[in-house]
């Protein structure tokens, strides 16, 4: 599952015990849980229930840098301005939609019930350096999760194509 901080209204610190990233769930529970609100999310123009009910996500479907297959992946869409960018809280490795917009920037989002193709901006060097400063400074969330790891968040910055 690829958590996101896409809702900060209802979760105010990353520890706290009924954020979604911090519940426990059964391997059975897991399995499939992202075709879930993917599903949800296409039958209701972006809208989802639950946990994210409230948040802004999007869905980015990626290449797979190994297999060459779509991968969808629901994501909080996270604004600098009119910029809009993605990251994920990650446990021991950065996730598979980064690695496979790493390796193929082409991608679709489908935002509310609009469908686009854009381009992923995998953020590295003085640009990561400078962006992370300001969205670790304007998400506490994910200030939080980044002080308890040792790895950089991944940063995202998502273009509509022209």
């Amino acid at each position: 599952m690829d958590d996101n901080a896409a809702n900060p209204k209802e979760a105010t610190s990353y520890d706290d015990p009924d954020a979604p990233w911090n519940k426990e769930f059964s391997e059975e529970e897991m399995v499939g849980w992202n075709d879930g609100v993917i599903t949800e999310f296409r039958e209701n123009n972006g809208q989802v229930g639950g946990d994210y009910a409230g948040a802004t996500l999007l869905l980015l479907t990626t290449t797979g840098a190994k297999s060459g297959k779509p991968h969808v992946v629901p994501l909080g869409a996270l604004y600098r301005g009119d910029v809009m960018y993605v990251s994920s809280f990650m446990e021991d490795k950065y996730p598979a939609w980064y690695h496979n917009a790493k390796a193929d920037p082409r991608v679709t989002i489908e935002l509310g019930g609009e469908k686009f193709a854009a381009t992923a901006d995998v953020l590295t060097g003085e640009r990561y350096d400078e962006f992370a400063a300001w969205a670790l400074a304007q998400n506490s969330l994910l200030a939080e999760y980044q002080a308890k790891v040792d790895k950089p968040l991944p940063l995202v910055v998502l273009r509509r194509a022209q």
